[in-house]
């Protein structure tokens, strides 16, 4: 019975001990994958921000459906100048603007210290060419088949696109887009626990439980909730 006891009493050591360890380990090991994890999904979600800038640009509000921004981003085109020239601290005091400089008359050029025309119109110039967006933009081999898609998810799961306008105190209609994914489903199958952990977490500070960028309830220079 005595040798008995002594091995029961081993084995609950044992199991003690690994309960401890894996109480240290298992919050550590979390963290570890979800960082992983969340710099896969944080990248995904500045190219969104990147592409609906682009699109704000282009069509005077935000993408609110994925495919409108994919086809966007495959198809459309923005305007890129190419700039030779700058202005000079004297010019610039004078009141020349580039607008104004594009368009100058050799009348005018006088009275913003300009004292050959044709050299200034030569050296000074603004010509606005069209490119396609996924090449100015991400690269001509970027591919958008994935764009919407979470990592980690098995390709099952995608982002979740919203857009409004706001309409601010001054009466002033702004454009707004968020592009989020929760915990629950980016981090599906690691600890659960620590899971529930971070979104009681989220719910206690009223944050998001979870990644995301831009807000439709208030305007946040589309900024990241992990920036």
């Amino acid at each position: 019975m005595r040798n008995v006891l002594k091995a029961l009493l081993i084995v609950a050591s044992v199991l003690l001990a690994y309960m401890c360890y894996r109480s240290v380990m298992n919050p550590i090991e979390f963290e570890e994958q979800k960082a992983v994890r969340d710099k896969a999904v944080i990248e995904k979600l500045i190219n969104i921000r990147k592409a609906q800038i682009a699109y704000n640009e282009a069509n005077m509000k935000y993408a609110d459906k994925m495919s409108d921004l994919i086809n966007f981003i495959n198809t459309g085109v923005i305007p890129k100048v190419a700039k030779k020239g700058e202005l000079t601290d004297e010019q610039l005091k004078a009141g020349l603007t580039e607008e104004i400089a594009i368009n100058l008359t050799a009348e005018d050029a006088a009275k913003y210290g300009i004292t050959n025309y044709d050299s200034f119109m030569t050296n000074f110039r603004r010509d606005t060419n069209y490119v396609n967006v996924k090449s100015s933009i991400f690269g001509e081999g970027f591919n958008t088949d994935t764009f919407d898609v979470v990592p980690f998810t098995n390709k099952q799961a995608k982002f979740d696109l919203k857009s409004t306008m706001f309409l601010t105190k001054s009466n002033v209609e702004v454009p707004l887009f968020e592009a989020s994914v929760p915990y629950d489903v980016y981090l599906n199958g690691l600890n659960k626990q620590e899971i529930i952990n971070l979104n009681e977490k989220a719910k206690t500070l009223g944050k998001f439980a979870g990644l995301k960028v831009g807000d439709i309830s208030s305007p946040n220079n589309n900024s990241g909730n992990w920036e």
